[in-house]
């Protein structure tokens, strides 16, 4: 079976259970489950009922896709993500967002937690993702093109949609949260980097630093996707801050911010129709 197939399988059945038919999609980050849990005409789909999903393995990822309306909008909320550090590969990591494609998402948000590293960056900001370094040793587009899905040869130049940040930035301002704007950098994981990692990486022109989001982002722009990606900052990088760098610590800041966060996204969902 080839990927596509095992895409359009698995379309298919999602197809089968929803009533709803979402043009947009958020991808929730570590500790970040819980937001947006207000919704109306509610539909779950565990990913295990999703054939040829992958599942997630790490706290704070609670593994469902949730349908349903905000603000009359249909929505689809994907509660955690999987990571290359689990042993996926990207094909893995990079199919729930081709999924969305096929089941007619046209744009989709994507939230991570990260640590900080330019130093005017206190735990707890939020960073709206201008663009991005990748250094996991893979990519989504690696192997044979599915040409169904797009080009062999896309370009990342507004791999960040520069039209939705501008946006973002007005309803971040409305609101009077705080929105920096920023580079960041993914790296394999799932140990954290070490200080002189860290102060490479921001020589580099990195601002923050995380284990997801690149790979989705490239498979999201491959597939027509427009994207936008808040960094929500969980500690400062190594050097920088605390020597405590734990997952619990990421979780802790996380549940501290999730009301600023939930009113940033319903706001971004609810005035973000085209």
């Amino acid at each position: 079976m080839t990927e596509l197939e095992r895409l359009q399988q698995a379309a298919q059945c999602v197809r089968e259970r929803l009533t709803l038919a979402p043009k947009l999609a958020l991808v929730l980050g570590s500790g970040m489950s819980e937001v947006l849990k207000d919704l109306e005409k509610v539909q779950r789909l565990a990913w295990e009922q999703i054939p040829h999903f992958p599942q997630a393995t790490v706290t704070g990822h609670a593994g469902e896709w949730v349908f349903g309306l905000l603000e009359q909008t249909p929505i689809l909320l994907s509660r955690g993500r999987v990571h290359h550090y689990e042993g996926y590969s990207m094909a893995q990591i990079a199919f729930p967002i081709r999924l969305m494609k096929l089941l007619g998402v046209e744009r989709v948000i994507l939230t991570n937690a990260a640590g900080g590293i330019n130093k005017a960056y206190r735990v707890g900001d939020f960073v709206l993702i201008r663009d991005h370094i990748n250094t996991i040793p893979d990519n989504p587009l690696r192997g044979e093109n599915i040409s169904e899905l797009g080009p062999r040869f896309p370009n990342l130049l507004d791999a960040y949609s520069a039209r939705w940040r501008a946006h973002a930035k007005e309803i971040a301002q409305e609101l009077g949260l705080e929105l920096h704007e920023g580079v960041y950098i993914a790296t394999p994981g799932p140990m954290y980097e070490t200080p002189a990692e860290i102060e490479a990486y921001r020589r580099w022109g990195a601002d923050v630093v995380g284990m997801s989001t690149v790979p989705e982002v490239i498979a999201a722009r491959h597939c027509g996707l427009e994207v936008l990606a808040i960094s929500l900052v969980t500690n400062l990088a190594a050097g920088l801050g605390s020597d405590k760098l734990t997952h619990e610590e990421v979780l802790e800041t996380t549940k501290r911010r999730e009301r600023e966060l939930a009113r940033l996204l319903e706001e971004l969902v609810k005035k973000s129709k085209k």
